[in-house]
């Protein structure tokens, strides 16, 4: 990992977990699964204010690329309420999104997805021209 650790905005490090603690309820294991790697890896992140997050680490609303061998996709990442599979919306609460969240570009994770361990290469970054108003689901 280029920061060591994962990296999460303050105010986004609350909505997550609160967001965590009603996701038990999932029925799929797979996406229970990563719900609890990233619950668990939450504990070792470092919190960051706003004002102080790098802009290649993954956030919400966060465009990211990513590279598994010769495939490779491009989504936005965005709370449950958005998510959109059409438009490349993908939300935190499924598995390639919680894969991703508070990692950096230039990153491998490796995760467990429906059809196995992926390593995933995280190859770019960039932030929304609007980021999420977290005050507003606070």
């Amino acid at each position: 990992m280029k920061y060591g650790n994962l990296i999460l905005e303050k105010k986004e490090y609350v909505f997550l977990k609160r967001l965590l603690n009603v996701s038990g309820y999932y029925k799929d294991e797979n996406t229970k699964d990563s719900l609890k790697k990233l619950s668990a890896e939450m504990t070792t992140a470092r919190i960051c204010d706003h004002d102080e997050m790098p802009t290649d680490v993954i956030r919400f609303n966060s465009i990211v690329t990513v590279k598994s061998g010769t495939w490779e996709t491009e989504f936005q990442l965005v709370i449950p309420t958005e998510r959109d599979i059409a438009a490349n919306k993908i939300s935190i609460l499924a598995p390639m999104g919680s894969a991703v969240m508070g990692y950096a570009e230039e990153d491998s994770v490796i995760w467990n997805f429906p059809n196995g361990a992926k390593e995933l290469q995280i190859t770019s970054v960039k932030q929304a021209e609007k980021p999420i108003d977290i005050d507003v689901l606070l």
